[in-house]
């Protein structure tokens, strides 16, 4: 793949995040088709004035007086304006409730749903088309009444009212943190399906945690030119790069990661020479953004049920039931993950291996889900009965020891921190699902 096909497609990956996790590009695409639909039917209603016969009397009296048609369209678009400042309203409160309910993490889930983002671009995308309209309605240099197209808008009006409906129970269901988690428990999901295509078959280990820690002597290192969290990697055109220099890359920080500029992203040997334009080439194969996102990164998901889960154990709020069903939506996703073999981290040209990648495995998404949770929870006895069942589903789904030995030792630390805040009769269950977790090792 030549390197500006693979720019290209870096371009139009990052324009797909930004329409699913923005509230500028969608909106606006769907309020610029309908309001140019406006103005074409408009203008082609002038040029087939026939049109006009399809619309019922009873429903639009008067085709002559262009007025009545200019005041249909300006009070539209006066009330679509209305409402549009009602759901912005609306949304901000929604974003400041979970923000200070849940997590300030969680935001991006609510900018990246489909629905808020198509309510604010039809209720715009009327609003366009009423003033888009308005011009055809004239009395000046010929008289002219658009009934077709001030009948469309008036059709819009009624669909913006039953979506203003809709969207305030979308929102209302949205704001549930039962609704909430399991939304983003399968969007993460969905990322595992994704990015893990192929499926582990037999009884083979799970997968395994990748990392190149630092580099040797030998490795010349690519410093970041920007700072920010690596939200997807370019695989192919560090090949290109790599078979056009003929080097070896070694890539030291995945997806998820924050790289400050001026730290090194990748090391790379061969017979190349660090050069300015090699160094930003390198660059240019990460995606760094400000924010992390669920492209790519299935820690991320993760680690937005980890906050809702420890907020509710907080004793501020003190919502084990909450607390809980994180913890459930948690065992699903890693009962999801293991069954995925782990992707391709080592890229060769022949017998020559030209990139190395970093890779999360179990383990350390293991440690992402429950840790926080475990350590936090030791004097709650609910959440901690759950995280030890939790991990015996997690376990009976594994298929070698090392990683059932994983959960072991998280149930062992999680019944030993509870010994120390717990009476003994309260442990007595406790002990009994962590003897049950220990014969599966």
């Amino acid at each position: 793949m030549s390197l500006g096909i693979s720019q290209y497609t870096l371009f139009i990956r990052r324009l797909r995040n930004d329409m699913r996790v923005g509230f500028l590009i969608r909106p606006l695409l769907i309020a610029l088709v309908i309001g140019a639909s406006g103005m074409y039917l408009s203008t082609l209603e002038e040029v087939h004035p026939h049109m006009r016969d399809w619309i019922p009397t009873m429903l639009f009296p008067t085709t002559e007086d262009p007025a009545v048609a200019q005041l249909i369209l300006s009070n539209i678009a006066t009330a679509m304006m209305t409402v549009v400042s009602i759901v912005f309203a609306i949304l901000l409160m929604t974003l400041t409730l979970a923000s200070t309910q849940f997590s300030p993490r969680i935001i991006i889930s609510f900018v990246r749903d489909k629905v808020t983002q198509q309510t604010l671009g039809i209720f715009l995308g009327t609003f366009l088309y009423c003033l888009g309209s308005l011009p055809a309605a004239r009395n000046f240099p010929s008289r002219f009444c658009p009934v077709v197209t001030v009948f469309g808008s008036m059709i819009l009006a009624f669909l913006c009212v039953t979506w203003l409906l809709f969207f305030i129970i979308h929102i209302s269901r949205a704001v549930s943190v039962t609704h909430l988690v399991d939304r983003i428990a399968r969007e993460t999901e969905d990322i595992i399906i994704k990015t893990l295509p192929e499926e582990r078959t037999g009884i083979g280990p799970v997968q395994k945690t990748v990392s190149p820690s630092h580099l040797d002597n030998s490795e010349i290192p690519v410093l970041s030119i920007k700072s920010g969290y690596i939200r997807s990697v370019d695989i192919q055109r560090l090949l290109s790069v790599a078979n056009q220099h003929d080097i070896s890359i070694l890539v030291i920080r995945r997806v998820g990661h924050f790289v400050p500029a001026g730290i090194p992203l990748l090391g790379f040997t061969g017979n190349g020479k660090l050069t300015p334009e090699l160094n930003k080439t390198l660059c240019k194969a990460f995606d760094i953004g400000a924010t992390r996102t669920l492209d790519k990164d299935i820690e991320f998901g993760i680690l937005q049920i980890v906050d809702i889960g420890l907020k509710a154990v907080s004793p501020a709020v003190n919502d084990p039931s909450t607390a809980i069903n994180c913890i459930d939506q948690l065992s699903s996703i890693l009962i999801r993950f293991a069954r995925h073999n782990a992707p391709q981290t080592d890229f060769f040209e022949g017998s020559k291996l030209r990139v190395s990648m970093p890779w999360l495995g179990f383990d350390r998404i293991l440690e992402s889900a429950f840790e926080q949770i475990r350590l936090y929870s030791q004097t709650d006895v609910a959440v901690s009965l759950r995280l030890l069942r939790a991990f015996s589903d997690i376990a009976s789904t594994l298929p070698d020891k090392d990683s059932r030995k994983l959960l072991v030792e998280q149930g062992v630390r999680l019944v030993g921190g509870c010994s120390e805040k717990l009476a003994e009769e309260v442990l007595k269950e406790m002990r009994s699902r962590l003897a049950a977790l220990e014969k599966m090792a």
